[in-house]
């Protein structure tokens, strides 16, 4: 049975290769509802491929839009980008720890819940059912082919990112930016295995393509681990080295927007039939 979103638009931008809407959207009749951005192409001549992006811990959705999502968009890659559980426009009110202004931009999380094994596993669960909720709002836009979806996740979003991709057959390609098997320093790693095991979620792409972008002085995911994941994974894979730590170098965003570009270029057939309109 079709999911029945329902969504309020905060604000829309004209920006460079498109549109932002700033938004939330959720479950029709339910209160909650998931803070987003939304990059959208100037073209409607065809419905555009679209990725969900995830970003990493004490990030936020505004990080990846403007780098990732503006990255997709000059590509003409539609993007929705959401705030985690714990983290950005999530985080209640007098939980807020900050880590200073890294790139740009404000690192935080919400300190309290961060404390408990509980809060953590229940906010995983959370995460990995917004993901889902998420790939269907962005596949239900008119402005999107919902045959063309991709995942992109950056560090705690690729943890993520690789598990959406296994329960959900819609995802056409996965990118992993700074992401493999957990590693073993992560707070409550053990538990948090029982609940998403990169490694096992891999072997279930069952042929979809995979890129890798990692670091190889990245101390927070190590080498060792990104490869450990890849090795796990089946064809068509790829992994693609930087000399860099665990924020990887502007370049890489256009690796990863080229790569998806052609993985999520329209069918031949598909393309005759909107031309012949």
């Amino acid at each position: 049975m079709p999911i029945r979103l329902a969504q309020t638009v905060n604000a829309t931008y004209e920006i460079a290769h498109g549109r932002r809407i700033e938004l939330a959207f959720g479950r029709d009749g339910h209160d909650a509802r998931l803070p987003a951005v939304l990059l959208l192409p100037a073209s409607d001549a065809m419905p555009a491929p679209a990725a969900l992006l995830l970003h990493g811990f004490s990030s936020r959705k505004e990080q990846m839009a403007e780098t990732v999502g503006v990255a997709l968009l000059a590509k003409g890659i539609a993007s929705l980008s959401i705030d985690l559980p714990l983290h950005g426009a999530r985080i209640e009110e007098g939980n807020e720890t900050s880590w200073g202004i890294v790139g740009g931009y404000e690192r935080s999380f919400d300190s309290r819940a961060m404390r408990s094994p509980l809060a953590i596993a229940g906010a995983w669960r959370t995460a990995q059912r917004d993901a889902k909720l998420a790939l269907a709002y962005i596949g239900a836009r008119r402005e999107v082919d919902r045959a063309r979806l991709a995942v992109v996740g950056y560090s705690m979003g690729s943890f993520l990112g690789v598990q959406t991709a296994a329960d959900e057959s819609a995802v056409r390609a996965l990118v992993l930016a700074a992401g493999g098997d957990l590693p073993d320093a992560m707070p409550y790693a053990r538990a948090l295995r029982l609940l998403s095991n990169p490694v096992r979620a891999v072997r279930k792409l069952d042929g979809r393509p995979l890129l890798m972008l990692h670091g190889r002085r990245d101390l927070t995911v190590r080498p060792d681990r990104a490869q450990r994941l890849f090795d796990a994974a089946t064809e068509p894979k790829e992994l693609r080295w930087y000399e860099a730590g665990h924020h990887l170098p502007p370049h890489a965003l256009d690796d990863a927007a080229g790569w998806l570009l052609q993985r999520l270029a329209p069918s031949p057939r598909a393309a005759v039939e909107h031309q012949a309109g």
